[in-house]
């Protein structure tokens, strides 16, 4: 097959010209607008990043010089199905040699995609290292411009497009745990690494002892690189609200202000991606796994902070009374039972790693093990706060290192549910446990009755290779494994597998 990039070499590859993007009408007002700002800005760039989001909530992405993004802002770029068909350990899940099962035939034979930038995600990143590089996120199409079926940018899109039917807007707060450790040398992690096999995790050590919690000599320590992080984000148009010590070893948390949540999910790629690769520059590690193998580290996790506003008013529907403690409206209370109601078949798009399920256990005090909500209880599920028009609730399921596309779709996809159905007219007599483990959760995945009306089937039936793929290693591997590799709570194949990649 001829690449798109060949094949529309004529007369319509120029700015302003028919284009992919013109062609099957891609963008609305606002994103046209923003082309036009970057096709100016672009006189000030080198070399463009354009990156899209892969199913792991992973960035993938490929750098082209300044005047060849030009064409692919209004063309689109040919990309790879590759991060469609490879597990976090890089084994082939989806097979596309024949017919994948996923009903997109466009895998056969790997195929390609078209990845459209988004304009309004255009960002210069600010850095010196000799060339000016600027970052744009991209949303996958088919080659006949339909959204692509595996894309999780469009299945949050599809789930903002429901509440806007009924004049709602979700608003999304970030609040995630990370951890800072300094890089140690040594090999580069090769030895062993393949399709299916993980070489060793990055060499490192910690920055701190940690175990002090928000004390403010411990953030001290780790200024020096948290500052500037800092600083960086905020230069990259994110609403930064707080940086602040955790419990672990240089395990930080990273807050922003409210954001509207297409806009939540893109800073969180950014974040992420962004801070990984600030710190490599730096010699140090940044890591999203939820609990690393590393001496006294403590779980990490994403608590993600959300209410819903009337698209015409503004007014928090989850307000009730003027200030009230311990108080949250008819609405709040209909969406947090749809968060309930869908947390157990939901909880691998939150919690999508084997090594996930080791925070959500008893021993993590401040993590949940129960579907269950309360006010002010930071050992709950879903902690509900109270207080007027700040009113929200905060779901502390997630891991740092989820798709942040399908966890902020599937809260509110749960929470749209609840809120139609209305409040709950008794409270049930008891509720059932999370997950304890990936292959629970994907059990209850497959098995759930909203999962497909969320993500369509051929995404489901996607992820469930993928996750299926990734818990079928941890399994053979540990059914091999001497029973000394088994000790402790998180073991090596865990490490290996997340520790460098998320």
């Amino acid at each position: 097959m001829v690449s798109r990039s060949w094949a529309t070499l004529g007369e319509d590859s120029g700015v302003g010209r028919p284009s992919f993007v013109a062609d099957f009408g891609l963008w609305d007002e606002r994103q046209i607008a923003a082309a036009e700002q970057v096709e100016l800005q672009l006189a000030e760039v080198d070399l463009v990043r354009v990156a899209f989001c892969d199913p792991h909530g992973l960035a993938r992405s490929k750098t082209v010089p300044a005047e060849v993004f030009r064409s692919v802002l209004r063309n689109g770029m040919d990309f790879s199905a590759g991060p469609f068909l490879f597990d976090t350990g890089h084994a082939v899940a989806v097979d596309f040699l024949a017919d994948a099962g996923v009903g997109v035939g466009e895998l056969l034979g790997a195929g390609d995609f078209v990845l459209v930038p988004d304009p309004r995600t255009f960002q210069v990143l600010p850095r010196d290292n000799g060339a000016r590089t600027a970052w744009v996120l991209g949303d996958e199409y088919l080659r006949d411009g339909t959204p692509h079926p595996l894309s999780s940018r469009d299945v949050l899109r599809r789930v903002l497009a429901e509440y806007a039917c009924h004049d709602l807007s979700p608003v999304i707060g970030l609040e995630v745990e990370w951890y800072l450790t300094r890089l140690a040398g040594g090999p580069v992690g090769n030895e062993g690494n393949g399709f299916g096999t993980q070489g060793p995790a990055p060499q490192v050590v910690a920055v701190n002892p940690g175990y002090q919690f928000n004390l403010d000599s411990a953030y001290d320590s780790v200024a020096d690189i948290a500052d500037p992080l800092a600083a960086m984000l905020t230069r990259l148009g994110l609403p930064l609200r707080s940086f602040e010590h955790e419990s672990g070893p240089g395990q930080l948390e990273t807050t922003f202000n409210p954001l509207r949540a297409l806009d939540a999910a893109d800073a969180m790629l950014l974040l992420r991606t962004q801070l990984k690769q600030e710190c490599r520059r730096l010699g140090h590690h940044a890591s999203f796994m939820t609990l690393p193998r590393l001496e006294s580290f403590d779980a990490s996790g994403w608590h993600l902070h959300q209410s819903v506003s009337s698209a015409k008013t503004g007014r928090n529907l989850f307000a009730e009374g003027d200030g009230l403690q311990d108080a949250v409206s008819a609405n709040g209370r209909a969406y947090i039972e749809g968060l309930l109601s869908r947390a157990r078949e939901f909880c691998l798009l939150s919690v999508p790693t084997v090594n996930g399920y080791r925070r959500l256990a008893p021993e993590f005090t401040l993590a949940p093990t129960t579907v269950d909500w309360q006010f002010e209880n930071r050992s709950a599920m879903v902690r509900v706060l109270s207080g007027g028009s700040a009113t929200h609730v905060e779901n502390r399921i997630g891991e740092p290192c989820a798709n942040p596309y399908l966890l902020i779709a599937a809260q509110l996809h749960a929470g749209l549910e609840g809120m139609l159905a209305g409040p709950p007219t008794a409270a049930p007599a008891s509720r059932p446990r999370l997950p304890r483990t990936l292959r629970e959760a994907l059990d209850a995945f497959r098995t759930g009755e909203s999962t497909e009306r969320l993500l369509g089937a051929p995404l489901k039936a996607c992820l469930a290779k993928l996750k299926e793929s990734e818990a079928d290693r941890f399994d053979a591997w540990s059914a091999t494994a001497p029973p000394e590799a088994l000790a402790g709570a998180v073991t090596e194949w865990e490490h290996r597998e997340y520790f460098g990649a998320f």
